[in-house]
């Protein structure tokens, strides 16, 4: 098989790959993401994938280079890391009570081949009261994640349910990926 190469410095993203006995290595995409909100979202995420990907594989032509991004949305509107404490607990009351979507493209460039795919998932928060929020941000610390939330980190506090792929909510649709490589 041939070398694989996580693109991403993710330590969860690593965890996940190295938890299903993958082999790899870790070479960080020097790439640039696009923001271009006018995008489907599922291309955007796809799009900073690829060029997350062929960042890396230019110098790595013969192995496997795998690029994910992972975008949070609700109301088609991306919920991006946090700026400040009062957005990410403005963030986690917006989610509050409802269902959003967690969505994470992944590209895989292989020499001259490069294979596209995303993975959509559906997280319903529970109602949150304002003590909850700040229980879950003295526990969790929300200014690194997408959304202010990571759901394996005290999801339970705040996760109603998980509709579809849990590995693709913490950052890598890891049984589609494999399936992938596979091919």
């Amino acid at each position: 098989m041939a070398r694989i190469i996580l693109a991403s410095g993710s330590p969860r993203r690593s965890e996940m790959l190295a938890e299903v006995g993958l082999e790899f290595e870790v070479i960080p995409s020097p790439a640039e993401e696009i923001h271009d909100v006018s995008m489907p979202l599922h291309l955007l995420c796809e799009e900073n994938a690829r060029l997350k990907a062929l960042a890396v594989a230019k110098d790595h032509p013969e192995a496997k280079v795998i690029g994910a991004d992972t975008l949070v949305y609700i109301d088609n509107t991306p919920l991006g890391k946090p700026k400040s404490e009062a957005e990410a607990r403005e963030t986690l009351a917006k989610l509050s009570g409802r269902a959003h979507q967690v969505c994470t493209g992944v590209c895989i460039a292989h020499g001259e081949t490069v294979n596209c795919f995303h993975t959509i998932t559906e997280v319903v928060f529970k109602t949150l009261t304002a003590e909850v929020i700040t229980d879950y941000m003295a526990k969790v610390n929300v200014m690194d994640k997408a959304g202010s939330y990571a759901v394996q980190d005290h999801g339970e506090m705040i996760i109603e349910e998980v509709r579809g792929d849990y590995n693709n909510v913490v950052g890598l649709p890891i049984t589609q990926l494999l399936q992938q490589l596979k091919e």
